[in-house]
């Protein structure tokens, strides 16, 4: 037996090999395979094919590094979908009225907004077109990436939920709450518009950051429908 192949096959036979230790055959089968395989030759036993089908099967590590990176949002992925949550922080100023009366140094924390607010306030219906603009254009379009769709899924249905407070409102306080119930009325909106405020930032600093907040609520129901 001549050739790399026969070399490769004294070395194994000349190198004692335990009885109890099958790793040093599989990788001298591995070996030998890799010459057969390399000068075209197909070997015939089984225990070759085997090794061969073994060695061609482990990941190289290209594949591994551009997994790695395929799972890493880009940086257009994290910024549109941070931008989704702003609709559920404007929705949401109507519940922090007292909170802009008693703390007037929030009103400069959202000032850089409100050419937006202005915008989405001032224009019959901005609100209604944002909305279905969102779940249409994003949330629904496969070309986004699922790290965007859920994010913007999660902004709606945060934005969903603070309609339940509104029809809340509109039932129960036909006219202006007096004494108990004003104090009642000012603590509940200064809770809605707190949870609102702290899930947005969390949501755009998440986004931001490449990951997906787990929001109270709303995250369960928009992994589910996100595919």
């Amino acid at each position: 037996m001549t050739g790399p192949w026969g070399r490769v096959a004294k070395a194994a036979m000349s190198r004692p090999t335990p009885c109890g230790s099958f790793a040093g055959s599989r990788h001298v089968q591995g070996q030998m395979a890799s010459h057969y395989y390399t000068l075209g030759i197909v070997p015939s036993s089984p225990m070759v094919h085997h090794a061969a089908r073994n060695q061609s099967a482990v990941p190289r590590g290209g594949l591994v590094l551009r997994a790695q990176r395929g799972g890493n949002p880009q940086v257009a992925d994290r910024v549109v979908s941070s931008l989704p949550y702003l609709i559920p922080l404007f929705d949401g100023l109507r519940y922090g009225k007292f909170i802009f009366v008693q703390y007037p140094a929030v009103q400069y924390v959202l000032a850089p907004l409100q050419p937006l607010i202005s915008l989405y306030f001032g224009f019959p219906f901005a609100s209604l077109v944002v909305f279905f603009g969102v779940y249409a254009g994003i949330i629904n379009n496969q070309s986004f990436s699922r790290f965007v769709r859920l994010n913007a899924l999660q902004a709606v249905l945060l934005s969903v939920i603070l309609i339940l407070p509104g029809l809340l409102e509109s039932v129960f306080l036909q006219s202006p709450p007096r004494g108990t119930a004003l104090q009642i009325y000012i603590q509940l909106s200064n809770a809605i518009w707190l949870f609102t405020s702290v899930c947005v930032a969390y949501g755009i600093g998440a986004s931001l950051a490449g990951r997906v907040a787990q929001l109270p609520f709303v995250s369960s129901a928009a992994e589910a429908q996100v595919r």
